[in-house]
């Protein structure tokens, strides 16, 4: 038992960097996406088409190729990182190309006649979309970054291949020392889907605050 206890708090340490992993990823996810979003809606024709490489490129190579570019080529140009910093740079940047497709789409399913109270208003382009656009387009937006956040934590599996110890990693140290798979990959398992439940929770909750809080614009 005590044995079975040492390694259960292996697996809790792998945890605790899956989280990191996965708040740190979403926070670069969550800023890419913003940028590369509002970036396709620019009026200039560079920025849209910067933006639209950055989305195209890391929506189509794979997050495994992206990730040992970030920790194995990215030392030849003179940048070094560690397996954490890696494995946050390819899962920000992969989770947020896939974002910011996300955040156009809600900004442009914003109705015509709310651009016409804002000019009715003499807002400004940016007061406007402070003010008005963006706060009903982040609604339309939550419920599919929820499930970005959730793809971006079951993402974070791969880091194990750079040795970063995360959930997957050390259970495959425990299954090595033990020649048990189905504990703890069962625990990992259980883990995973906890640490999904909590983001759907958060997601919706925010989504019930954000919805009671536009009551007023939308009137």
């Amino acid at each position: 038992m005590t044995e079975w206890s040492g390694y259960f708090g292996l697996i809790m340490q792998g945890a605790l960097v899956t989280v990191q992993l996965t708040v740190m990823g979403s926070a670069l996810a969550l800023v890419m996406a913003f940028i590369a979003g509002l970036g396709r809606l620019s009026r200039f024709f560079a920025v849209r088409a910067l933006a639209t490489a950055y989305i195209e490129f890391f929506r189509g190579t794979s997050i495994f190729v992206q990730l040992f570019w970030a920790y194995f080529v990215l030392p030849f140009v003179g940048v070094t990182l560690t397996p954490l910093q890696a494995g946050v740079l390819a899962l920000g940047l992969n989770v947020g190309a896939y974002g910011a497709e996300v955040v156009r789409g809600a900004i442009q399913s914003i109705g015509r006649e709310q651009y016409e109270a804002c000019t009715a208003l003499n807002l400004g382009r940016w007061h406007s979309m402070r003010h008005v656009v963006l706060p009903q387009a982040l609604l339309v937006m939550l419920p599919t970054f929820g499930n970005n956040a959730i793809e971006l934590l079951k993402a974070t599996a791969v880091v194990s291949l750079i040795s970063l110890t995360d959930l997957t990693f050390q259970a495959q140290v425990v299954r090595a020392q033990t020649g048990n798979t189905l504990v703890p990959f069962t625990t990992i398992l259980i883990l995973y889907f906890m640490l999904a439940m909590l983001i759907s929770w958060g997601v919706r909750s925010l989504e019930r605050r954000m919805a009671r809080g536009l009551d007023g614009v939308r009137a």
